[in-house]
């Protein structure tokens, strides 16, 4: 059998640890509308025990007109704190079916320091239909001082993007549905163009991950294989609103791709503007 993600664990792992000092767990339970779901709702009905929740609208930096976007490092360290994480801590984040907005934290967490990251293999939902155990009551962890260390090299900003659109000099992997890439299906979001940036190849996110649990290395390799992406060369990946985009970036990690980045604004931003260039129909 092939190998797994480094980066995933199981529930029995997860369980195995439970209370011990310095492991922490993190509900980062986030959806689109189509979902029909809400994400604090459901932690506050019942989470992992002792998890804490991570709402990615409100520790995000709300000045630049797009969704969930990148908090200062200093505001994500001190509701880190809040939450009794520290970068030295092991953490396991989730969500809800298993990879959606899990990976996105997964992303934050690395990029502002923290180096012992993993994510839940089947979600949330995958831990109560194996019976393991589940928590109502709200906890109320000792705060803990989080050291933010920014690794600015593994976000990519709009300007580094209209440049690596123009010189073709990293590989664009676009994590949203086919029919969203290729401007068959409209795009959730009102105004916003669609299509995806010149040179761009489609790796849905949905295709890395099977009943919420994440493919194995080898099935990995070939969907990158598959749309083309040459795992020698850099990538920057991106999505609608630069959740799901951490999902490729999980894969890319967990494959020993170390020279990617996420672009932060992903089509949120490029799809919003009118001077970006845009492509329709199947790369």
């Amino acid at each position: 059998m092939s190998a797994e993600s480094r980066f995933v664990v199981s529930p029995d792992w997860v369980t195995e640890r439970l209370n011990r000092p310095g492991f922490s767990v993190i509900d980062a339970s986030w959806y689109l509308p189509a979902h029909n779901r809400d994400g604090k709702a459901e932690y506050a009905e019942g989470h992992i025990p002792g998890a804490v929740f991570f709402d990615h609208d409100e520790i995000a930096d709300t000045t630049t007109g797009l969704p969930h976007s990148l908090p200062a490092p200093e505001f994500f360290a001190a509701e880190m704190g809040k939450r009794g994480i520290s970068e030295r801590h092991t953490v396991v984040v989730y969500d809800g079916p298993g990879f959606f907005s899990a990976p996105r934290l997964w992303w934050l967490l690395r990029v502002m320091g923290a180096s012992d990251v993993y994510v839940l293999n089947g979600g949330f939902d995958g831990w109560k239909a194996k019976g393991h155990p589940v928590e109502t009551g709200l906890p109320e962890p000792q705060p803990a001082t989080f050291t933010p260390r920014l690794a600015a090299e593994r976000i990519t900003s709009f300007s580094a993007m209209r440049d690596i659109v123009a010189s073709g000099s990293r590989q664009i992997a676009d994590a949203r549905g086919p029919g969203r890439f290729a401007a068959e299906d409209p795009e959730p979001r009102p105004g916003m163009r669609a299509g995806h940036m010149p040179g761009a190849k489609n790796l849905p996110a949905a295709a890395f991950s099977k009943d919420g649990r994440f493919l194995a290395n080898d099935e990995l390799k070939a969907l990158f294989d598959d749309a083309g992406i040459d795992l020698d060369r850099p990538v920057v990946t991106s999505c609608g609103s630069g959740v799901t985009a951490a999902i490729i970036t999980l894969a890319l990690e967990s494959l020993g791709h170390e020279d990617n980045s996420l672009y932060d604004g992903s089509w949120s931003e490029w799809g919003g503007r009118d001077d970006t260039a845009i492509v329709t129909g199947k790369a």
